[in-house]
């Protein structure tokens, strides 16, 4: 049975409270848990209180093969918790950056925001040497 680590969401319309739970892959979103490891409440404001997790279970699942969503996976990571999967995607997600940057791709929004920033700025400086040259002319 290949387990993964994943949210359900709870709470109602517009207050979303996540549980983190460790689930049989095949199983829906909500579907059913095979155990509950804590709870992510965005809407918190004291950022203590909003990722509780048992670390001791979550560690457990993770040494018996269970895979962490993306999601999961960088708030474990935050909350101090390694996982091998999670460290290879950010491996490969830097090194596939790094590729897309000697090639002069744009890598993610990020990276097009920036560009289309240093675009406009570099018309504008062009508009602005083509209005002192005809000033002077």
């Amino acid at each position: 049975m290949a387990v993964k680590i994943r949210m359900t969401r709870m709470g109602r319309r517009h207050r979303p409270f996540f549980r983190i739970n460790a689930i049989d892959s095949r199983t829906p979103r909500d579907g059913r848990v095979l155990e509950r490891l804590g709870h992510y409440d965005p809407l918190e404001k004291n950022v203590e209180k909003q990722l509780v997790l048992d670390k001791e279970r979550v560690e457990f699942w993770l040494s018996q093969g269970a895979v962490p969503s993306e999601t999961v996976g960088d708030m474990l990571k935050k909350n101090g918790i390694t996982c091998k999967i999670v460290e290879e995607r950010d491996a490969r997600l830097a090194k596939a950056r790094i590729l897309a940057r000697k090639q002069g791709k744009l890598f993610n929004k990020a990276d097009r925001a920036a560009a289309e920033k240093a675009a406009a700025a570099a018309k504008a400086a062009a508009d602005a040497e083509a209005k002192a040259k005809a000033a002077q002319a």
